[in-house]
């Protein structure tokens, strides 16, 4: 909300910077002394206040919370508590025999963990499309002991850690062994259920059919300019190619129906390139298998790992996480009992009711001066018709105001009329839940635009002195108004006095007011 003003006090530095280099009364020097003033101060200085901002912000809140699985598990296992409990003293090289978690990295449209059970796939899927009868494979969003999977070599049968153990690096060809299961994560050239253009992924069942395994991936580290070419706990961000069809395991976003017990589907997706996160997975539980026989392999999955050293991100990597994921996070549950949508905004349709007390009907609204807020759109009016009159009368070189007062009428249009504007008309792009408060900064723009409007009224429009002391008048009536009306609501700004449902009742001017009213 605030990179949109900053943009166009920017935007408006920069036209006032390149008339300064045009004005040749003012030498180099001085030219170059304004220039760098506007840099430190619109630049450097909000750059420096907001990187202290967010450096105090996680300096102060070290502690794991309960949203922290929006975050990457880098970012959560910098926190104490919470996952680094989990992760702390984990090897940090993934090597054959290892024991791993494997988490999405998108997280939309929930973080979750690759995942396997005893449940195959349906024989036919809706609209009688056949499956492969396989084990399901699928991304589950909570912590499960059917999340764990075992690196296998394929040259080798046993599935533990050897001494010393041996990385798994970028390139290597890997086989995935389900930890409860122990069967192998496998794709067929078969549709998924819900992505018919990728193919599905499975365990791999030995039917005695015509429909050999095919269960070799070949690990691709995408980001091991930064972190080295040996896959790493947290760290490695890895696509896993299936070696016979080169399609990519990837989380398509569909919930699997009651079949799959709501869980999300994950489909080998041939035409996948580049790095989107849909297609990339970053190893978060993880230790060095020791269990040589499948039952001592499950009661050590059941055991939770060891917990002794942390590891930490930069400030600067969790920084930009957390600016990343204020961005494009959307909500769970996109709808919300006060959401509503931009327009009904400029009209005051709707109000928010935040807290009623548990016996009265006091009650606190955010719901905005009605007089204030369509006074508001009628200076926004007036000015638009006033700026669309002169410009005409211009074009015919008639000029009705001085040019000084022209100026600055286009100013005060550019900051306040222009600042409304990028404040209010980008939320009709976004997919966001979007609430009244929203508007707060656009309509603070749009009244700072009604006394420059209201004066070059009084002084450029109205000639005579009669209509001038009436217009006047009107002005103290419409101040008046707003004290009224302000005094009228506040009970349900401030929560104070309580008010009975009769008043209450005359209180809700417009239908679509969320006024709580009890029986």
């Amino acid at each position: 909300m605030g990179l949109c003003s900053y943009l166009l006090i920017l935007a408006l530095a920069g036209v006032h910077g390149w008339e300064l280099l045009g004005d040749r009364k003012l030498s180099n020097v001085l030219v170059l002394c304004h220039l760098g003033a506007r840099v430190l101060a619109l630049l450097l200085l909000p750059v420096f206040l907001y990187l202290g901002t967010f450096y105090i912000h996680l300096s102060i809140l070290t502690r794991s919370g309960p949203h922290d699985h929006m975050m990457s598990s880098a970012f959560q296992s910098s926190l104490e508590g919470g996952l680094s409990r989990i992760t702390q003293g984990q090897p940090l090289e993934v090597a054959f025999g290892s024991q791993i978690t494997l988490k999405n990295t998108m997280g939309k449209p929930m973080p979750c963990w690759l995942h396997s059970h005893k449940n195959t796939y349906p024989i036919m899927y809706e609209g009688g499309r056949g499956s492969s009868h396989q084990q399901q494979v699928t991304c589950y969003p909570y912590k499960d002991v059917n999340n764990w999977w075992i690196v296998k070599s394929p040259a080798r049968q046993d599935m533990f850690v050897s001494s010393p153990p041996q990385p798994v690096k970028h390139g290597d060809i890997v086989q995935l062994v389900h930890g409860i299961t122990a069967r192998f994560l496998n794709t067929h050239d078969v549709a998924a259920p819900f992505s018919p253009y990728a193919q599905e992924i499975s365990c791999y069942i030995d039917y005695n059919i015509s429909m050999p395994a095919q269960t070799l991936w070949k690990v691709d580290i995408i980001n091991r300019e930064s972190d080295g070419d040996t896959w790493k706990t947290i760290l490695s961000e890895v696509k896993l190619l299936h070696v016979n069809t080169s399609a990519a395991l990837k989380l398509s976003g569909f919930t699997l129906p009651d079949w799959g017990f709501r869980q999300l589907e994950v489909v080998g997706d041939k035409m996948a390139k580049g790095s989107h996160p849909s297609l990339v997975w970053n190893v978060e539980e993880h230790r060095y298998g020791k269990s040589r026989e499948q039952a001592e392999r499950e009661q050590e999955l059941h055991t939770p790992v060891q917990m002794d050293v942390g590891r930490n991100l930069s400030f600067m990597a969790r920084f930009w996480e957390l600016q990343w994921k204020m961005l494009t996070m959307r909500s769970e549950s996109p709808e919300h009992k006060y959401c509503s949508a931009p327009l009904d905004w400029v009209t005051l349709d709707t109000s928010i009711a935040y807290w009623l007390h548990p016996r009265t009907t006091a009650q606190i609204q955010l719901l905005g001066n009605p007089v204030i807020w369509y006074s508001a759109n009628a200076g926004a009016i007036i000015y638009t018709v006033l700026f669309l009159f002169y410009l005409l009368r211009q074009r015919r070189r008639i000029y009705d105001i001085p040019q000084g007062a022209w100026q600055s009428f286009q100013l005060a249009g550019t900051l306040c009329l222009g600042g409304w504007a990028v404040n209010y008309l980008p939320f009709f792009l976004m997919e966001k839940t979007l609430f009244l408060y929203h508007y707060l900064p656009a309509l603070t723009l749009q009244i700072l635009l009604l006394p420059p409007v209201l004066e070059h009224v009084r002084h450029h429009v109205i000639r005579s002195d009669t209509v001038q002391n009436t217009f006047s008048a009107v002005l103290l009536v419409w101040m008046s108004s707003i004290i009224l009306t302000f005094s009228k609501l506040c009970p349900l700004t401030y929560g104070e006095p309580a008010l009975s449902p009769q008043e209450l009742r005359s209180l809700r001017w417009r239908d679509t007011w969320d006024i709580l009213i009890r029986k």
